[in-house]
């Protein structure tokens, strides 16, 4: 347990730290997540409105420290390459 008051805050402080980024990851699964709803249904144009509504909320979150730079790009070239791939 902490026993110095910067501890206690330090503690405090990283709590809320650790809730605000559960959101964004949160956030971010759910716009991925809608993204490949749109992919499975085969409505490439629903798809493409969803990918487009995904792309800033991942950069977004790179920005923020969140996401990895490299696993942001990679998740946007896998879903922009099965959107691709619909017919």
């Amino acid at each position: 347990m902490a026993n110095t008051a910067q501890a206690r805050k330090r503690v405090r402080q990283a709590e809320k730290a650790r809730q605000r980024n559960m959101m964004h990851r949160s956030k971010v699964r759910t716009f991925i997540k809608n993204t490949e709803k749109a992919i499975e249904s085969g409505d490439k144009a629903q798809a493409q409105e969803a990918f487009q509504k995904a792309v800033p909320v991942i950069d977004s979150m790179v920005n923020k420290g969140i996401l990895h730079q490299n696993k942001a790009a990679r998740q946007k070239s896998r879903l922009n390459a099965r959107i691709r791939g619909l017919s």
